[in-house]
Formats: structure tokens, sequence, C-alpha cells
């Protein structure tokens, strides 16, 4: 098994990932799709795809006519919902204008600095953070969608590309990533590699030649995290898995 590995598909109807997972989109989209996949040393194609997705655009707000955006749960603005369940689903388009709302079917989202062990002690030796020290999870539910919108205004807007770096995917082919246009349509599946090393990170992107992503489903896991629920490395039944940087092209307004 590779460590390592990067993966790029240009306009090719089978979404890969490495390390023995491999998810089939439900359609081929008509114009070029970049793929990467990676697990254990993810820090160079983490890199590589905020390059591949243009300059930062920091918290500006409003449209800017190229670069990307980037999620990292640490800023200071979010310190006053550390560590509780009740983390603000609009926070990052109304305080920090960089064009994102979550959606979840749980009962809502935690910012956490502490590993989650307020909520399991054993979360301890299960997750770790990629850009210290805060990592996110949905409460009650193990998914998580992502909407675009135009930064810091509620205007529906897509992007052409969405990267997530995870922590201890332990389950292949689980923990995935599915891209939505704004009609609804699928533009496929990518599923997370599985961890190789004892940091436990994997990171999966898809970047296209133009923006057509309206939503992002984000499915982590097999269940969600709980004061009952131990993952299966600990000997528990689920797989659980956390979420660090998100990391995604400038959201445009969409038409």
């Amino acid at each position: 098994m590779r460590r390592n590995m990067l993966v790029l598909v240009a306009v090719a109807p089978l979404v890969m990932a490495c390390n023995d997972t491999a998810t089939t989109s439900s359609s081929a989209p008509p114009f070029g799709r970049t793929v990467v996949a990676v697990s254990g040393n993810i820090a160079d194609p983490v890199a590589a795809f905020r390059t591949l997705l243009g300059a930062p655009n920091g918290v500006v707000a409003g449209e800017q006519p190229a670069g990307r955006r980037e999620i990292n749960w640490d800023g200071a603005a979010a310190n006053v919902f550390d560590n509780a369940n009740a983390f603000p689903a609009d926070f990052f388009n109304t305080v920090a204008k960089v064009g994102a709302v979550f959606t979840t079917d749980g009962i809502g989202f935690r910012n956490d600095s502490t590993l989650f062990v307020d909520v399991n002690p054993t979360y301890a030796n299960e997750f770790r953070s990629f850009s210290p020290n805060k990592i996110f999870a949905p409460v009650g539910s193990n998914l998580l969608d992502v909407l675009f919108q135009v930064a810091g205004q509620p205007t529906p807007a897509v992007s052409n590309g969405f990267g997530i770096v995870l922590s201890d995917v332990d389950v292949a082919n689980a923990t995935t990533i599915e891209l939505f246009a704004q009609d609804g349509s699928s533009l496929g599946v990518v599923a997370a590699p599985v961890r190789t090393d004892s940091a436990g990170f994997s990171f999966v992107g898809v970047s296209f030649d133009q923006p057509v992503i309206a939503r992002v489903r984000i499915t982590l896991g097999t269940g969600a995290l709980a004061a009952d629920a131990n993952d299966i490395s600990a000997g528990g039944p689920k797989d659980l898995v956390v979420l660090d940087n998100l990391i995604y092209g400038e959201p445009k307004k969409a038409f």
C-alpha cells in the first residue's frame, strides 16, 4: 500500500481515491474535473490543491474575481462558541465572510479545541487537528452539508472546487463527499482514503474547470460522536471521523 498518493483525474467517469477506495459518480460532468485523494503526509497535496484553486481571499466580503476561501475553525471570533454544541450554522458567511453555510440532520455543530474529549474521553486517542488547534463535527449526526453563498450575502453561489481535511478515517468507502449542481443533480461522489499513519489525516478534493458546485454533502464515517460511542479502533461499532480545513473556490453568484 502506498502511503501518500496524489490522484489527478480530468474528465473521467470514475472518481478515484487512493488506498483501495474507488467510487463511481452518478454521471460524468461535461467539463474538466480534477480529483485529489491522499492519506498519510497530506501537507504537500493540500498545498497543491490550494494553488490549484488560486490565491486566498481571506474574509473579504463580496464576490471576488478569482481565488479561494478556506475555513480552519481557529479564528478568534469563533472562540466564544468553542467546545459547545451550538456553533452557528451561518457563522462563516455572516461573521467570517467566506461564503459557506452549514446544515445537518442532527441537532447542531461543535467547534472543538480539546479533540472532543468533553464528549468522550477516548477521543483523545482518535483525533488530531491539521491546523491547530480546533476541529469540527456535526452533533447527533455524521452528515453535514455545505451550501455556498456570495461572501457576506444571502445570495446562492457556486464554486469551482472543494477540498476537505479529515481525521481518523478507518473504514474504506464510508467517508465521502458528494457534490451537487445548482439544479440538485449529482456531480459525483469521492471516497476519502483510509488513514495510513499515526497522524491519521486524509484529504480529498475535487476541482472543475468552471464554478458548478452549489452544495457538498459530507458523510463522516458510519456514526456520530457521542458519550457512549467509541470509535471502531477503540472497540466500538462505528467508524467516527471529524473534519478540519475546508478549502474551496471563490463562491460565484449562481444564475
